[in-house]
């Protein structure tokens, strides 16, 4: 598959990086495809062969591409792709919104920690990680009450994407805090996609809301079932509902979790 050749001004190979990266994400170019050979690739972008390897190869090494001696570059399986790459977690929230895969897999991998990661907050949140917690969900509401759903310069999304960073943060467990971060683009994603309407609007800040008190009052079952409950919201609106009953949730109980933190403590 070729490109048409452009006159554009000489491109960096990032950004060439970037235009493959689009359209295999917007689904262009599928598993077992072929990207643009790389002469091709240099006319359409007035740049040198070694730009365009350059950014083939950042690709390579995130697992998108694996290039084929005499033949060129094939994008790898989805279950290849590194997808825990800030870089490709990065590409997923800029460029993945028309792939429903990707989509699901996110908001699997979602029901299957959050309720868990929120349990987890409960026992271990200290008053600065509840302030963090409350602050963020503060300002989803004061977002909502204005017309272009932003206060202080921040949008209702980011505010909403910090909530769930603060929870993540809040469980005090290295691995899941790091996680958080990296998967931060991608869970945006789909908050950005699931955030419609006032109404249900109204009705996700009621479920954030038990949420954080349930942490706040030291309560992981009711917390793990808070979050779930957000989550079964987003579903609804991404047209995902059947995957909280498809994927079940991470499930330690409170008792074994509060023993282990005392143990290792």
């Amino acid at each position: 598959m070729s490109i048409a050749v452009s006159t554009t001004r000489r491109t960096s190979s990032p950004e060439i990086a970037d235009f493959l990266a689009e359209a295999i994400f917007a689904g262009e170019y599928q598993p077992g495809d072929f990207v643009p050979r790389e002469l091709d690739l240099c006319d359409h972008f007035a740049v040198s062969r070694s730009t365009v390897r350059s950014a083939l190869q950042t690709l390579v090494a995130a697992g998108l591409l694996v290039r084929i001696s005499g033949q060129g570059s094939r994008v790898r399986p989805l279950q290849e792709w590194h997808l825990l790459d800030p870089r490709v977690s990065g590409w997923m929230a800029r460029f993945a919104q028309p792939n429903p895969r990707i989509q699901r897999e996110i908001f699997a991998f979602r029901v299957a920690v959050e309720p868990y990661v929120a349990r987890l907050a409960a026992e271990n949140a200290t008053a600065a990680d509840l302030l963090a917690i409350e602050s963020a969900y503060q300002g989803m509401i004061k977002a909502l009450q204005q017309s272009d759903l932003h206060w202080q310069g921040v949008s209702h999304d980011d505010y909403d994407v910090a909530f769930h960073e603060a929870i993540f943060a809040a469980s005090h467990n290295l691995v899941w805090a790091q996680i958080s971060h990296v998967l931060k683009p991608a869970i945006a994603l789909l908050v950005e996609r699931s955030n419609h309407s006032a109404d249900e609007l109204h009705d996700s800040m009621e479920r954030h809301r038990r949420v954080m008190e349930a942490i706040r009052l030291r309560q992981p079952d009711q917390a793990g079932a808070a979050a779930l409950a957000v989550l079964e919201r987003t579903g609804r609106d991404l047209g995902l509902a059947d995957v909280i009953s498809d994927i079940p949730a991470i499930d330690v109980p409170s008792s074994v979790s509060t023993m282990t933190n005392k143990e290792t403590s």
